[in-house]
């Protein structure tokens, strides 16, 4: 299983941004997909899920009505609209998927919200 994510920079508050993860080695459209993001010194939080087929979505409070998760299974990739971003979502963005009963996590790409 590999995990890529793309598409995090520095963005001033209210901006936006869309990060991609691209899923290989695994049948990524039999699999849910999450996004986690960790700030240094705090713990990694579930920011979305998404079902196999996208037609269950789940956020965190934070998030809500600012974040869109999607998919495209023809391309075994996994969004993260994020729109109207505040200082306080600045963190590692991680992509996760369970995948024959075990964890993989992609490298992160760092979202910077910053004035």
């Amino acid at each position: 299983v590999q995990l890529v994510e793309s598409g995090g920079g520095l963005v001033q508050p209210g901006g936006s941004l869309r990060l991609s993860c691209a899923a290989s080695r695994f049948t990524f459209s039999s699999y849910a997909m999450s996004w986690y993001r960790q700030d240094p010194g705090k713990e990694r939080e579930l920011v979305a899920t998404i079902s196999s087929a996208g037609g269950s979505r789940n956020y965190a409070d934070s998030v809500k009505g600012r974040f869109t998760v999607s998919r495209d299974n023809a391309k075994s990739t996994v969004y993260l609209q994020m729109n109207g971003l505040k200082l306080e979502d600045t963190a590692m963005y991680y992509c996760y998927a369970r995948v024959w009963g075990y964890d993989y996590w992609g490298q992160g790409t760092q979202v910077t919200v910053s004035s």
